[in-house]
């Protein structure tokens, strides 16, 4: 899915229809006292970005109905326009064109490199790599960067000579890795910029027709939503990635995105849409095979939807639930994903917290930090552990135990 991904979320997030939306806009121009000029075509033109901006009377009525700017609403203002010409500069230019492209395009044409499968997979490796480091260490500004620069070598590789096939997997290659840089960032709490690589990654997708980063930026865009607190539009992200073509040939990928959908539900407080969809996502999870896929989703199996079904029971209060489900995931989790296993357990430690186990719930807490064995704490994670330490002294405001790990942990936790 390609085109305005922020509108697209915004309109889900009020609930309108591009006919809904068409009409809400036609009311505000005739009350204006304008002619009511917008139809559902027009807003798929806006969707998918054959318009990228608006006509003004057009752009007012979208910022009074959403009530927000141009800019947040996906839509992308023109430069302005250069000086105007003499009326004897284009035809210059054109004799000039004329006179020397003969001569200038065949040695440009013949000077260009081929590039071919073996250039790509030179990009892939590093993709690999930077995902193995980011379940040993998770989010760092390193590991950004590197993302980000890697995925710029596989843009600068599409200036050599090559198949459509090959362009098209340096595309599908910039948006994995730019997704790579969007989850790194979201990891360590850089809201903004994931927002800004995942609307890039997006983008790329779309030119390289590659539903599997479309079905990961989706994902991901629903975690970023949860942790914006914007939890309308962290669900219509998650039902984005039920609706892209991979989750029909594929039901590991139809797993998480019903996982991901269950976490939207459930912090709002919806039990049943919540246990229905992770009930989803155990009977697709049963169903998948064990063919290749990208390196990217090696985390998510078995251990991971027992992580994301404790997350989703304690939101839902359904805290023995949670504990359970974080024990389940905690034996199950391979050894070499060591940031998930930290944050699992940081998770048990809230569950456990919840019930009122306020020693077994310290125990576990310190766990995370021996896991991580001296590391930095990534953002996410440090924001779990401070939701436990709160949740503490709210449970036990009293409790020796509670001061006595927030002295011990304090500066590692910070």
């Amino acid at each position: 899915m390609t085109g305005n991904m922020r509108l697209r979320l915004r309109m889900a997030e009020v609930g309108f229809t591009q006919a809904g939306l068409a009409e809400a806009l036609n009311e505000w121009l005739r009350a204006a006292g304008h002619e009511g000029t917008a139809t559902d075509r027009v807003v798929r033109y806006w969707l998918t970005g054959k318009t990228r901006w608006p006509y003004r009377r057009m752009r007012l009525a979208l910022q009074a109905v959403f009530g927000c700017s141009m800019e947040e609403l996906g839509f992308l203002q023109p430069p302005p326009a250069s000086p105007s010409r003499t009326a004897e500069q284009p035809v210059n230019r054109r004799s000039f064109l004329a006179s020397t492209t003969a001569g200038a395009a065949a040695p440009l044409l013949t000077s260009r490199s081929t590039v071919g499968t073996t250039d790509a997979e030179r990009v892939r490796s590093k993709l690999d790599v930077l995902n193995a480091l980011d379940d040993q260490t998770g989010g760092t500004t390193n590991l950004e960067d590197s993302a980000l620069a890697a995925a710029k070598q596989a843009l600068a590789l599409q200036n050599g000579a090559a198949t459509q096939r090959v362009r098209n997997r340096l595309f599908g290659l910039a948006a994995d890795l730019t997704a790579t840089a969007a989850w790194v960032a979201l990891d360590a709490r850089q809201l903004a910029r994931a927002r800004a690589h995942l609307d890039q990654a997006l983008s790329l997708a779309g030119m390289a027709q590659d539903s599997v980063t479309q079905f990961r930026v989706w994902n991901t865009l629903s975690m970023l939503g949860y942790n914006n607190r914007h939890y309308s539009e962290a669900l219509a992200a998650a039902q984005a990635a039920q609706r892209v073509g991979i989750t029909r040939r594929d039901p590991l990928f139809a797993s998480l995105a019903h996982a991901r959908t269950a976490i939207a539900h459930a912090v709002v407080g919806q039990k049943q849409p919540t246990l229905r969809n992770l009930g989803y996502a155990q009977e697709s999870l049963g169903k998948a095979g064990s063919e290749a896929r990208p390196s990217w989703v090696a985390f998510y199996g078995a251990a991971e939807l027992h992580s994301l079904t404790a997350i989703a029971e304690d939101l839902l209060g359904r805290h023995e639930e949670s504990e359970a489900a974080s024990f389940k995931s905690l034996a199950t989790l391979p050894q070499r994903f060591r940031r998930n296993r930290a944050l699992v357990t940081a998770r048990l430690a809230l569950a456990q917290v919840h019930q009122g186990d306020i020693e077994q719930g310290c125990a576990s807490a310190e766990q995370v930090f021996t896991l991580m064995d001296g590391g930095p704490l990534p953002g996410r994670l440090r924001s779990v552990i401070g939701d436990f330490y709160r949740d503490l002294l709210t449970a036990a405001p009293d409790a020796r135990s509670a001061y006595e790990w927030g002295d011990r942990y304090r500066t590692e936790w910070s």
